[in-house]
């Protein structure tokens, strides 16, 4: 699925200034990206973002910049797979922020942006004058989004964050492996991502609360802070019994049956009985007749009896394939699935079908495509993830240097 549609975006004509790194400040703008917004991503000259060097894997893109005046440095260099993640549909350019000259290239963009995201610790633009309250003088209309992983107050403010460690401050991690094993963080960085979701809901809302008052404003998100929030029905769980919950693997504290039994050919498969008559027909395809049994009869006995219920289903779920299983369960609308590697999710049907998997013009990369389908204004796959300092000189023409200023920017290490 590619590229070049002229149908317009739901943020189209929405100017975005990036100056996040890593995963969860790039997630959100590359969201908005996807969107429609002109997403302009600053990094560092000569290294750029740190996942640019987050290898191996990558991909073996060769293709010269689309930016035929960018700095041919990089133009050839493999790109991560990592930051291919999270950077599709953005503009590239590299500014040094510790200089007064990229200081005040960045205000002058600021100025002409409706966005700026950040996630730096806290306080750590102010040092340059790109703070929110240096910038909202330069422009009161400016939304200025900042994730970091603590937020803007409290005592833990001024910390470093990272995914790793908000899984284990939230107790997510407590919540998250065996029954009997040690706690584990989750196989993929939901922290990270479901922040970056956060900022992004936080800089729509911002968006549209500016069309009423015309003023912007500074949107907070920290990491620990979304960590809490997803704790869910655990954390609201504790705080209606005051008991603290525990790991009980792939099972859930309050429906029964709702994990993984072990099958013959030594695959898993999920079952999920979210009612009493998906727990009957369960029992139907497996030969069972312990519906009718007081103890397993209600959800809330069956939570109560939960291990002697567990291995009576595992016994029985011992004496066939994974895939008959599969096949007997769905055809009584009994939900159940199996636990897919990586490649055969993403070999799927269903998941080709709905376009998860995109490509681009002219480039050997190919992402996960976005989760948002919208009918009348949906998501477009512009560009692959830029080269670093592809667009430099383009987006600095547009803020109306000229080539003498901006080779001597270039070359004084500045851009």
């Amino acid at each position: 699925m590619n590229a070049k549609k002229t149908m317009a975006q739901a943020l189209q004509g929405i100017k975005v200034l990036d100056l996040s790194r890593v995963l969860a400040g790039p997630s959100c703008t590359q969201i908005l990206a996807d969107l429609g917004a002109e997403v302009i991503k600053v990094e560092r000259p000569k290294t750029g973002d740190e996942t640019r060097h987050w290898t191996p894997p990558s991909f073996n893109d060769a293709s010269p910049s689309h930016d035929s005046e960018a700095s041919h440095k990089t133009d050839h260099d493999a790109t991560a797979a990592y930051y291919a993640t999270i950077n599709r549909n953005k503009k590239s350019i590299t500014i040094e922020l510790s200089t007064p000259e990229g200081q005040a290239l960045i205000k002058q963009l600021a100025l002409q942006s409706d966005v700026l995201v950040e996630n730096f610790k806290v306080g750590g633009l102010k040092k340059y004058g790109l703070d929110y309250d240096s910038l909202k003088g330069l422009n009161p209309r400016l939304i200025y989004a900042s994730l970091t992983g603590f937020g803007q107050t409290g005592v833990d403010a001024h910390k470093p964050g990272y995914d790793f460690i908000s899984q284990g401050l939230s107790g997510i991690m407590s919540l998250t492996g065996a029954r009997n094993g040690n706690a584990q963080k989750v196989g993929v960085p939901v922290v990270d991502l479901f922040a970056g979701l956060e900022l992004t809901i936080g800089i729509q809302a911002a968006l549209l609360a500016r069309q009423h008052t015309g003023e912007g404003q500074q949107v907070d998100v920290s990491l620990l802070d979304s960590a809490v929030s997803m704790l869910a029905n655990y954390g609201m769980n504790y705080l209606a019994s005051g008991e603290t919950p525990t790991r009980i693997g792939n099972a859930h504290p309050s429906i029964c049956p709702y994990q993984d039994f072990a099958t013959v050919d030594k695959r898993n498969i999920i079952l999920a009985c979210g009612n009493d008559q998906q727990f009957a027909k369960t029992c139907a395809v497996l030969g069972l007749t312990i519906h009718t049994d007081p103890r397993f009869a209600t959800n809330p006995n069956r939570v109560a009896n939960r291990e002697a219920l567990t291995a009576i289903l595992a016994e029985q779920f011992l004496q066939k394939p994974c895939d008959e299983w599969l096949d007997l369960l769905q055809a009584v609308n009994v939900p159940c699935g199996p636990i897919n590697t990586v490649a055969e999710a993403l070999t799927m049907p269903q998941v080709v079908q709905r376009n998860m998997i995109v490509g681009f013009e002219n480039s050997p990369i190919r992402v996960l495509g976005s989760p948002l389908k919208l009918s009348s204004t949906p998501v477009v796959y512009h560009t692959p993830p830029p080269k670093l300092g592809a667009d430099t000189v383009s987006v600095l023409q547009a803020l109306g240097l000229n080539t003498d200023e901006i080779d001597t920017l270039q070359a004084n290490g500045i851009v």
